[in-house]
Formats: C-alpha cells, structure tokens, sequence
C-alpha cells in the first residue's frame, strides 16, 4: 500500500468505511513502517514481531546484514549507514532488540545514530554492530 488514502479507498471498495485518520491510528498500532522498494515508490509494511516484543538476535543479524553499509563512532554515538529508505528499519530493529547498552536510536533517511549508555565503552558497542551487520 503506497498510502493512507489510497488504502481508505481500497477499503471502501470492499464495503469497508474508514477514515484516515482511523487507518493511521490502525497502522500505528499494528507497527507498520514504510519502506522505500526499487524504483524510489514507498510500501507500507508489517514487521514481523509485534512492537512490544524484544527482536530475536537472528532477526536483528538478519535486518542489519541485508541493511547496514557502514559505521563509525564518536563519543557515546555510532553511526550507521543505509541505502536511501532503510535507515528507520535498522532502527526499529535495534530499539526492539534490547540491547542493554543501547540508549535508543535516531534515523533519517539513510543513516542513523545509535546512542550509548553513558559509561559504555562505545568502540566495544560499534563492534558488536559491526559484527551484527557482517562488516
């Protein structure tokens, strides 16, 4: 689904009434996430773990290995890079995975921060995400 609009739409045509507004809110809740696909278009997508649960080493493996390009780190921040679109996936990925040295995550478009702990040696941290990542 490209968006919001065109899935109220979809709906109707199924004699289903919705709102926007309520198809944000269901999104919201079901942890949808949009992902840029080949061609620049953007998807709605579900992930496979809900929300609230933690994500299983081999998922967040997965996830930064087909995602991650590159990182780096200064101070308490490493810095991760993605192809254009994906950086909020490997955020979502890492906030899920509770990782205890993991404060939380910022992302743009193709890169994200990953803050440390304070008191987290962060060249040990970018490590484990490297080796997460397979780089």
């Amino acid at each position: 689904m490209t968006n919001q609009v065109r899935l109220v739409e979809l709906l109707e045509a199924h004699g289903i009434t919705a709102t926007q507004a309520t198809v944000s809110r269901d999104l919201d809740d079901l942890g949808a996430i949009k992902v840029r696909v080949a061609g620049g278009d953007t998807l709605y997508a579900i992930p496979e773990l809900p929300m609230d649960r933690f994500a299983p080493e081999d998922h967040l493996r997965r996830v930064m290995g087909e995602w991650v390009a590159d990182l780096g780190h200064s101070g308490n921040i490493v810095v991760l890079h993605t192809p254009p679109g994906s950086a909020h996936v490997v955020a979502s990925a890492l906030d899920r995975a509770g990782i205890p040295d993991v404060l939380g995550t910022v992302a743009g478009d193709d890169t994200l921060m990953v803050v440390a702990v304070e008191g987290t040696p962060v060249s040990d941290l970018a490590q484990r995400l490297s080796d997460l990542a397979g780089l």
